[in-house]
């Protein structure tokens, strides 16, 4: 079982438009689509459409659209009951691929709705492989719960995994994880780098910041490091070692849920006792055939290029030995 919180989910509705996206004119959306979403619900997406047992948590009041599209798929789930409909994020995908995402910032929670998706938690994590809690948090949820909740579980037995960002993200970091999934901006975030370091290091080809962030990260978290570098494929550091992999050539259509993908993947092959370079291999094959889906769509096992995934250990460069300057 691969448990998924989604703390703030959305029924995600993405427009494809069949040209670039023209600011201050109307424009009409060939294909409408409207699916449902959160970085978690997309986690449990993926996984169930791999066979294996997944359950997705989340606040909705029932008759919730959002529901009633995880009724549709047949995704198991337990809800919260809050106040008001679930959000709607829309996404608008130009015919390059380029993506415009504008995410709404969701129904407050209240501290006893908090405190039922708390226990609700806590009572499904039981046995479960692995707890994903994954995404923003709404408001009235203060920015260290997933930093709680992680270190209930963990002390209880259970793997914990952590895909957020901003001062969620921070606060998780602060403690043992057994894995974390940023993406450079995020890792950039949590190592106080400057982004353009890593992005003047990628457009070299050179990973080496890359991983010496993200080993930062490991020894801070004590788990393994799942970076995620869009087009450029992902990042693997653990203590055992660092992996890279780059995907095989896709024409992009929506790039929006790629990430939720690559961390089903891992967690997929995972669970299957896959070793760690092989994890990496299909958290870049699902991240990357999901890129090449419309909106949020989930890839199945069919749509995946493992084979195209090029997975190498990485190295760090050998020191220069020193000059004799006498």
């Amino acid at each position: 079982m691969i448990l998924t919180v989604t703390a703030n989910p959305s029924l995600d509705r993405t427009l494809e438009l069949g040209g670039p996206l023209r600011r201050g004119e109307v424009q009409r959306a060939g294909v409408v689509r409207a699916q449902p979403g959160g970085k978690g619900v997309n986690v449990s997406r993926t996984v169930a459409t791999a066979g294996l047992a997944t359950r997705a948590l989340l606040p909705a009041r029932p008759g919730d659209p959002l529901l009633a599209a995880l009724d549709d798929l047949g995704l198991p789930y337990d809800a919260v009951s809050v106040d008001d409909e679930v959000r709607s994020n829309v996404t608008i995908a130009e015919s390059d691929g380029t993506t415009t995402k504008v995410n709404a910032p969701g129904v407050p929670l209240t501290p006893e709705q908090l405190d039922e998706l708390t226990t609700l938690i806590r009572t499904h994590a039981e046995g479960a492989a692995w707890v994903t809690l994954c995404g923003s948090l709404p408001p009235g949820v203060p920015h260290d719960w997933y930093r709680r909740i992680a270190d209930a579980l963990m002390t209880a037995g259970c793997r914990v995994a952590v895909d957020t960002s901003g001062e969620p993200l921070r606060a998780a970091a602060a403690g043992r994880l057994d894995l974390i999934k940023p993406n450079e901006d995020e890792l950039a975030e949590l190592t106080g780098t400057d982004p353009a370091v890593f992005r003047a290091a990628l457009s070299r080809n050179d990973l080496g910041p890359v991983v010496d962030a993200a080993s930062t990260l490991v020894e801070q978290i004590g788990g393994n490091v799942l970076a995620t570098l869009g087009a450029r494929g992902a990042a693997l550091v653990t203590r055992a070692g660092t992996w890279i992999a780059t995907p095989p050539p896709v024409t992009p259509r929506s790039t929006v849920g790629a990430g939720d993908s690559s961390l089903a993947g891992y967690l997929i092959a995972q669970s299957s006792g896959a070793p760690a370079p092989d994890c990496l291999r299909h958290a870049v094959a699902y991240g990357s055939a999901a890129a090449a889906l419309a909106g949020t769509a989930s890839p199945t096992p069919d749509q995946l290029n493992p084979a195209g995934v090029t997975v190498t250990e990485f190295c760090s460069p050998t020191p220069s030995p020193a000059k004799d300057m006498s």
